[in-house]
């Protein structure tokens, strides 16, 4: 594995010190709708607390759902899972979040569905929900943040930390077209403290041609010296992914993955261990490593999330 301008030193990299408190995790929670008529409940923050809670990190879940059949299944997945559901609200007015999977040699794309409940977190049970946490982190998208009631809550959660300053931010950017726009990604870029993103969204937000070539480092440093950002982590599909910091680059391969079923949330679990191995202090290396090998893990089941706690012991 390349560890380029870190030397023998890689395995010592920290991301920073261990994070004390609880991973708020904000945005989408949906249900993955595919071809042959299964519903399988997910969206990127959703798929991360549930795999942050699998690993014991006690994750706060800030969303909506509707007051309908598939809101009563969040609730009661959640909390079959362990999972603190004091964050997702309830509303009357719009229905739980839904996303028309389409498969293509494996390959997902999406349709998602407008006016949903996660476009509008309410930003008072928003609050009320934070009262009293001590926040590690917050992590985010880019798509609960295409309607403007939720971009303001989360907007309101950034300024309440008990009068210590704003939390680290976690953005994982997950562009979903038509529903973000350059304008919105400039902000979120600017306050975030890690990025994560892959390949083609590097090539995009840097306005740069789509490469699987060197380059890609090249166009990664431009972006993280412009944002003046602590990492910034792009992943690679079946070639891996690198992380960029001020100590230099470090390359992680993949894990082959032995029986594919669909790549739907790969990157959640690669994001959710990284989360963890940023609130534990892991070295760069571990942490890319370890995100690396249970992103293709998830790749050999159905779906973003897994049942069974012995995937995540």
């Amino acid at each position: 594995m390349a560890d380029q301008g870190c030397g023998k030193n890689k395995m010592a990299i920290k991301f920073f010190s261990p994070l004390r408190g609880r991973p708020v995790i904000f945005g989408e929670v949906l249900f993955d709708c595919f071809p042959d008529g299964e519903a399988v409940l997910g969206g990127a923050p959703f798929n991360v607390a549930w795999h942050l809670q699998g690993f014991k990190n006690s994750p706060l879940m800030i969303s909506s759902v509707g007051n309908d059949a598939h809101g009563d299944k969040v609730y009661a997945t959640m909390q079959a899972w362990g999972m603190d559901v004091s964050g997702v609200q309830a509303s009357d007015k719009y229905p739980t979040g839904q996303v028309v999977v389409h498969l293509q040699d494996g390959q997902p794309s999406y349709d998602i569905v407008t006016g949903q409940a996660y476009d509008h977190i309410a930003e008072q049970a928003a609050l009320v929900a934070m009262e009293g946490q001590q926040i590690a982190l917050l992590y985010h998208g880019s798509l609960a943040l295409r309607d403007k009631e939720s971009r303001a809550t989360f907007d309101a959660l950034l300024a309440l930390n008990n009068g210590k300053p704003t939390p680290p931010i976690f953005l994982d950017l997950n562009l979903r077209d038509p529903w973000w726009e350059m304008s919105l990604v400039e902000k979120i870029l600017r306050r975030a403290t890690w990025v994560k993103l892959n390949d083609e969204e590097l090539c995009e937000v840097t306005q740069h041609p789509l490469t699987d070539g060197d380059s890609l480092q090249t166009y990664a440093k431009e972006l993280f010296e412009r944002y003046e950002l602590e990492r910034l982590i792009v992943t690679r599909g079946a070639q891996g992914a690198f992380v960029i910091s001020k100590e230099g680059v470090v390359e992680g391969r993949p894990v082959p993955v032995e029986n594919i079923m669909d790549t739907v949330g790969a990157g959640d679990a690669f994001s959710a261990v990284t989360i963890a191995g940023i609130s534990q202090g892991w070295s760069i290396q571990y942490t890319l490593d370890r995100a690396l090998a249970f992103a293709s893990a998830i790749c050999e089941q159905r779906g973003a999330t897994a049942q069974s706690p012995d995937l995540y012991r």
